[in-house]
């Protein structure tokens, strides 16, 4: 991907960052954009040298929601000719495609997340937010709900009750609000956003990628199953990673005191 397409797409060290790239529109996103950020996450999640995601966008917006300037133009999303489309594959969408993907993602947020930005940054596992970002839960101000993830997510991330209030009024966050929440790992300056991204990106690309999956991969699932449930999945999901090379790497690198090097196999 070049870096004139409305999303960059980057992988060094283990790490893939996909970048929103519409700073002149706050990183709306666009109904192209939807298929392109699907496409991308599938690509990074299947990609056997990405370890590790990081989302983050340029500008001082990391996503302000969907373009709605089209929509009341008569275009895109939202719009009277988009009412009633055919077809619509939410399996590719980006939320489904975030819940579904075993590659930690990390929200970099360099800026606000507002509507449909906010649960696309709720929606990744870990976020780190620049101190004078807001999160903006601005559904309702709009005539709509949390489309993309949002009525599922906040009451499992903060309680029915922190969810409600937030959701039926429709407010804004500031970073240390959200911190105070538990919708922020992380709020620092805004010049230190990526470089604390990719900080938390590399110790997570430096442990055993296939171990960090499946751990992803049962907590997920964890969410719906009973305990008892869910214990035979993780002891299903344990034996195959005692056969791998990163298990044998695991042991030897302890009883030798070294850090470990793992290939991922």
């Amino acid at each position: 991907m070049g870096d004139d397409d409305d999303i960059r797409y980057a992988v060094a060290d283990h790490i893939a960052t996909l970048t929103l790239n519409r700073p002149e529109r706050m990183n709306t996103i666009s109904a192209p954009m939807l298929d392109l950020l699907g496409a991308l996450l599938t690509r990074a999640n299947g990609d056997p040298d990405v370890r590790a995601v990081i989302l983050t966008g340029t500008g001082r917006a990391f996503c302000a929601g969907l373009d709605l300037a089209s929509a009341s133009r008569g275009e895109g999303i939202g719009s009277a000719a988009a009412a009633h489309p055919p077809t619509i594959d939410l399996r590719a969408a980006p939320p489904t495609v975030l819940f579904a993907m075993d590659k930690p993602v990390i929200a970099a947020l360099n800026g606000s997340a507002a509507g449909y930005g906010m649960d696309i940054a709720i929606g990744c596992d870990i976020r780190v937010m620049a101190q004078d970002a807001k999160l903006a839960a601005a559904f309702v101000k709009r005539g709509v709900v949390p489309e993309s993830g949002g009525t599922w997510l906040l009451p499992r991330l903060i309680g029915w009750a922190k969810a409600a209030e937030l959701i039926f009024t429709g407010r804004t966050l500031t970073a240390d609000e959200a911190l105070q929440l538990g919708l922020a790992n992380h709020v620092v300056a805004t010049a230190d956003v990526a470089a604390t991204a990719r900080a938390i990106a590399a110790e997570i690309a430096a442990n055993a990628p296939l171990a960090v999956q499946a751990s992803k991969r049962m907590m997920r699932m964890g969410m719906d199953e009973r305990f008892d449930t869910h214990v035979q999945h993780v002891y299903l999901q344990l034996l195959p990673l005692f056969r791998t090379d990163d298990f044998q790497e695991g042991i030897r690198s302890f009883m030798e005191k070294r850090p470990a090097t793992f290939i991922g196999r």
